[in-house]
């Protein structure tokens, strides 16, 4: 049994400027912006806001300058997530597009769907949803039974997405789709298309998450036409692209800093001189420190062109355990003494709502540990 080499990481010393201007803008930029609304970390959604970032050029920044990038190092643009991430920046209209969705048209339609989209996600213009979780499914995505068909006019698509977030503000979704037969591995017959959410046939429901908030969504297709240079690399490739996909889901600062918000108001108002608080304070800043040099490490495999797909499961899986367990620390420290309505009782309060679904996004804690176990050789 051997733990995937995951290679230490160091930024290289242009990246603390870089950090530096970020720092700058983000408190001018949110120099107002509440608790309330910065506990909702990479959820939270401004599109005016993402615009800022694209005239800045913080979008898209390792991508060809062919498509509107900036050709900078993946380490480069892993500082400005971090910084993004830590003052509770509202990112989350570009978050899936600039994340994986631009990553999959650049690499799989370089010369057809690639330059007309992308340039637009560079600019903060487009909101993407990953359509891809389906009744009965879950993260269980070979059982997949939306289905695809080709006619002279394009894709026929039938069928249902559930879980699908932010389907309601999104422009364009990447489905996951059945276009062939399963086969006997039964990840065959599955393959990947560009569909735009505006398209006739297409109904988005909302469906409330335990906040009361509407970011998830069930996407209903009745006999949704898409255009046939809409298929997404080559049909029947799905399950492969969809698994470089997650690897880029599951691998970033995000997966161990949603709950960052609420670490930084426990922090506001520790007490320098309670051991306890000190203890419990520090072994999360000690799990940060990790979690980090493990994301790190997955950024420096992606710069190699090495394959994180283990490295990644590891990082979410681990880094959803540190934020689900933030909001008993809260609690245990300061349930009795954060003043209602205060910043910290504000963060403790949504932070312990949103918790349970951090194991749920980007693959089930199940379904990250078979990946885990399989690439261990124990399965």
């Amino acid at each position: 049994m051997e733990l995937p080499s995951i290679s230490p990481c160091v930024l290289p010393p242009d990246c603390d400027a870089l950090r530096a201007e970020v720092r700058e803008f983000l408190a001018q930029a949110l120099a107002d912006y509440p608790v309330a609304k910065r506990v909702r970390n990479w959820s939270g959604s401004d599109p005016a806001f993402s615009r800022q970032l694209g005239a800045r050029g913080w979008i898209g920044m390792t991508w060809p300058k062919r498509y509107g990038g900036g050709e900078r190092s993946l380490l480069e643009r892993y500082v400005v997530l971090e910084e993004l991430l830590a003052a509770g920046a509202p990112v989350g209209a570009h978050w899936v597009a600039e994340r994986q969705s631009a990553l999959l048209l650049m690499r799989m339609s370089p010369d057809l769907l690639a330059p007309e989209i992308v340039p637009r996600i560079v600019r903060g213009e487009l909101c993407f949803c990953i359509g891809m979780s389906e009744p009965d499914s879950g993260s269980d995505l070979a059982s997949i039974r939306t289905r695809a068909v080709r006619t002279d006019a394009g894709w026929v698509v039938n069928g249902r997405k559930v879980w699908t977030s932010r389907a309601h503000q999104a422009h364009y979704m990447i489905a996951l789709v059945r276009t062939g037969d399963a086969g006997a591995q039964r990840h065959g017959g599955m393959s990947q298309l560009l569909i735009d959410m505006n398209t006739p046939g297409l109904t988005v429901r909302p469906i409330r998450n335990q906040l009361g908030e509407h970011d998830f969504n069930e996407v209903t297709f009745d006999d949704v036409l898409v255009p046939p240079h809409h298929l997404i690399g080559v049909e029947g490739d799905g399950w492969s692209q969809v698994s470089g996909e997650l690897a880029f889901e599951r691998s970033g600062p995000e997966r161990y800093l949603s709950s960052t918000q609420l670490m930084m108001e426990m922090l506001e108002v520790a007490d320098p001189g309670d051991a306890r608080q000190a203890v419990a304070l520090g072994r999360i800043a000690a799990s940060y420190a990790t979690l980090r040099q493990m994301s790190l490490g997955v950024s420096g495999m992606l710069a190699r062109g090495e394959n994180p797909a283990l490295a990644a499961a590891l990082v979410k899986d681990q880094g959803a355990l540190v934020e689900q367990a933030m909001p008993d620390v809260a609690h245990d420290l300061y349930g009795g003494s954060a003043q209602p309505g205060s910043p910290l009782d504000t963060a403790m309060r949504y932070t312990t709502l949103a918790a349970p679904s951090f194991s749920l996004r980007g693959g089930t804690r199940e379904i990250l540990r078979g990946i885990i176990a399989k690439g261990l050789g124990l399965r």
